[in-house]
């Protein structure tokens, strides 16, 4: 099979994925090594993006459930307890103030903007309306490496260095072509980098080799979740209501969780939960007694499949705390969260940029493109400056977890404007479209839903 022009030019001679053996393993290697794997299977012809003519009907059920968690893998325990993991060093300080991505960066998301664009997209609308991402694209996107995009080498990732800049280009990349999908794909690595981050030699070693392609065996890389929110009014995710109480040979967890990405199939959780009167991350087995998960169809984000899950006297082992107890860990998790959900603001903010730009131009009014209004102009500019403002904010902010920097506040200012004008560019782009702009023949309604996720979701994804 062949992929497109665009694509293949990128493949370059060596070995059996187009890169030289002696070549090293990157991102980018990585990236292009998976596009290889790609094209040889038969993803893209079952997606019907080779032939334009050809459409790819998704089905599944849209009525709510409610079920056991999934409970076919059997995590081997190895490793010390006691022993710190392996961590990926911080990336060494540039001193310029350089927001530009490197030429590799640059290159890995011009990979992911393709896929984004030739596999995302056109499956965006069925999975808003079945609340569920294709099983084809969710594996697509596997082999690409999203899951270990944040893992170092050493345990089956691709990270030489801290990888929360190349983890920022890459969200925003996915969800220019739908950002339900994008929280979907991403769900699985937020986890993986989450355990690469604090995990101890011993959760490392139980819980990361089934995300590597390599060594997830006949089950394939798991469906993991990163729980933190709650279906609480005035929900304060550092002050979660879900509690861990210590009994004889480790802890009891009890609370509701929403917001949970691909809940029913997913079989890791990291969830939330005060203990001793601080918020602490726990690693949670889809199988344990006691754990229940609940459909939850949202107004936006449907393709990411959101579920409740419902921890009922809920019994974990002490090794299961992931990170420090004194709030520190699940601290810098919800500043990494609230990162990423930055990052795909951006990215759908352009989308709304790129689809009404052309269609202002188009369309007449009056014997005259809609465009030669000045308060069209101005609007569409002032989503262009506002979307600039976004980016910049987010990218100095990546850049400074990169180099192992107290971001504290480059996140919370990202995270104010992304959250308060993203869904204003949304709310504009559907102005812009007039009546067009309240139907689903355009994509830009379902953007503007998705948008009013960022201000309110916590946890999910990751860089």
């Amino acid at each position: 099979m062949d992929l497109p022009k665009t694509l293949t030019s990128r493949l370059g001679p060596g070995g059996k994925n187009g890169l030289a053996s002696t070549e090293k393993r990157d991102p980018i290697g990585y990236a292009v090594a998976g596009l290889g794997r790609l094209a040889a299977s038969d993803l893209l012809d079952r997606l019907g993006i080779r032939k334009q003519t050809e459409q790819v009907v998704f089905t599944t059920t849209r009525s709510g459930f409610a079920a056991l968690t999934r409970a076919s893998r059997q995590f081997a325990k190895a490793g010390s307890t006691k022993k710190p993991g392996t961590r990926v060093p911080s990336a060494e300080p540039t001193g310029l103030f350089d927001l530009t991505p490197s030429e590799d960066e640059q290159m890995l998301v011009d990979v992911v903007s393709e896929f984004a664009a030739e596999i995302v997209r056109p499956a965006a609308a069925d999975a808003d309306d079945a609340c569920a991402t294709p099983e084809e694209v969710l594996a697509a996107s596997l082999e690409i490496g999203l899951p270990i995009l944040g893992l170092p080498e050493a345990l089956g990732g691709i990270a030489e260095e801290r990888s929360a800049m190349a983890g920022t280009l890459v969200a925003e990349a996915l969800s220019k072509g739908d950002m339900g999908i994008a929280v979907a794909a991403l769900a699985p690595g937020a986890v993986a980098t989450a355990i690469g981050l604090w995990g101890t030699e011993a959760q490392q070693q139980t819980y990361l080799p089934p995300f590597s392609e390599e060594k997830s065996g006949k089950d394939g890389v798991p469906a993991a979740a990163l729980a933190l929110a709650e279906p609480t009014v005035l929900f304060d995710v550092l002050a979660p209501s879900t509690t861990a109480t210590k009994t004889a040979d480790g802890y009891e967890l009890n609370g509701v969780k929403a917001g949970v990405v691909r809940g029913a199939e997913a079989e890791l959780f990291v969830v939330g939960a005060e203990l001793d009167g601080k918020p602490v991350l726990f690693l949670l087995e889809s199988g344990a007694e006691g754990l229940r998960v609940e459909a939850d169809p949202s107004m936006g984000l449907r393709a990411a499949a959101l579920t409740t899950l419902h921890l009922d006297h809920v019994k974990v082992p002490a090794d299961a705390v992931l990170g420090e107890t004194d709030a520190s860990t699940y601290t810098e998790c919800v500043r990494l969260s609230r990162l990423a959900w930055c990052a795909l603001a951006v990215g759908t903010g352009q989308a709304v940029l790129d689809y009404v730009t052309p269609y202002v131009k188009e369309r007449e009014a009056f014997g005259e493109p809609i465009a030669h209004r000045q308060s069209v102009a101005f609007m569409v500019a002032n989503i262009a400056i506002e979307l600039q403002a976004m980016r910049l904010l987010t990218y100095k902010a990546a850049g400074q977890v990169a180099v192992g920097k107290d971001a504290a506040r480059a996140v919370g200012l990202a995270r104010k404007l992304c959250a308060e004008r993203g869904m204003g560019i949304g709310n504009d782009g559907v102005q812009l479209l007039g009546g067009h702009g309240f139907v689903k023949e355009h994509p830009v309604e379902r953007w503007y839903r998705d948008l009013r996720a960022v201000g309110i979701m916590e946890g999910a994804v990751l860089v």
